[in-house]
């Protein structure tokens, strides 16, 4: 009578731990895993419709994000647009100068002064701006009626929707020469002030009208993550003793943690992008010398004096900046125990 190595029954088999294996065939467990594994081919049919639904977007997104980035080529080139009415073919026939571009960028006082404006202002507004939709989104979640809620919403979201050209009229109207304050200021003895063309505090002046515009837009986000946490939580910590201002520390905060690191990566990679429209209206009031920052350097340069390829050059180099500040910037917050803009 020959003994056979399989076991005589379940209960022996769970005995000995093991799961009868098929002949050439791999083991239970490992045969449960790679089934688990679809194929490149059976995850397109199950879900084709999902990427032809996503066409369209990647198509544009392909269009205006990604070929214009092959126009950098001409920031080491004397780009001459004049050359075909066709742009393309005037690339390749422009002359190439290879870095000369970018020695003349690195020798231009001018290009520094612009690099330093960008800096002080995005440190300004780092510091005053970005706090204050937290504040205002704290402030609103705080109160209780929601009719009063929703007017102030509408309120604080309003200037958002104003045009740059309308915002600086409106400051002008109050801040100007012959604005209200310098008016106030005549009527009880003093010399009047106009704020809109001093050179010394436009910088205040520029992040008090970004924070006029676009702080109660802000918001959105905060308020958004506000409303996904758990009312427990608030009930737990009152009935532990925590008072407002404790809750707020203790539950709302770490609430809102991950959404401030995500913005704050956005924000701090997009540190070289202070705002075109808003400081080219203003440019001629207070001189180049306080206002000039990249995106107007780029502008005047590339489409007031025709130098395509130094002004292309210059905005390669904020590209550049600007992606390592971001993957600095996510990398900090993931050394911070958040998620970021992508994970790990």
């Amino acid at each position: 009578m020959s003994h056979s190595t399989v076991p005589r029954s379940r209960a022996e088999a769970d005995e000995t731990g093991k799961t009868p294996a098929a002949p050439g065939g791999p083991a239970g467990p490992q045969r449960k895993r790679s089934s688990g594994k679809l194929g490149l081919r059976v995850r397109f049919r199950r879900d084709r419709v999902l990427l032809l639904m996503t066409l369209p977007a990647v198509a544009l997104i392909l269009l205006f994000n990604y070929v214009p980035i092959l126009g950098n080529v001409v920031a080491f080139q004397d780009y001459d647009p004049y050359i075909s009415d066709n742009g393309v073919v005037s690339i390749l026939h422009s002359p190439w100068v290879g870095l000369e571009n970018f020695q003349r960028l690195f020798e231009d006082s001018a290009f520094w002064e612009a690099v330093q404006n960008t800096l002080v202002l995005f440190f300004l507004q780092l510091v005053l701006y970005f706090p204050i939709p937290i504040m205002l989104a704290l402030l609103i979640n705080s109160v209780v009626r929601p009719r009063v809620r929703a007017v102030s919403q509408a309120i604080l979201y309003l200037p958002h929707f104003f045009s740059w050209v309308l915002v600086i009229a409106v400051f002008q109207q109050l801040f100007g020469g012959a604005g209200l304050l310098s008016q106030l200021l005549r009527q009880h003895g003093y010399d009047g002030i106009d704020i809109m063309t001093d050179p010394d505090t436009f910088k205040f002046l520029i992040t008090a009208q970004s924070v006029w515009k676009d702080a109660g837009w802000g918001i959105i986000v905060f308020l958004a993550a506000l409303a996904s946490v758990n009312p427990d939580l608030y009930e737990a910590a009152a009935m532990d003793g925590a008072n407002r201002w404790r809750r707020m520390w203790h539950v709302t905060l770490p609430a809102l943690r991950p959404v401030i690191a995500l913005l704050l990566v956005l924000r701090v990679g997009d540190a070289l992008t202070v705002g075109f429209e808003q400081i080219l209206l203003q440019r001629d009031a207070v001189g180049p010398g306080a206002s000039e920052v990249l995106d107007t350097f780029v502008w005047w340069n590339g489409v007031r004096n025709q130098d395509f390829g130094y002004a292309a050059a210059a905005g390669l180099i904020k590209g550049v900046i600007s992606l390592g500040l971001v993957l600095v910037a996510n990398k900090v917050a993931h050394l911070m125990g958040e998620q970021g803009v992508y994970k790990k």
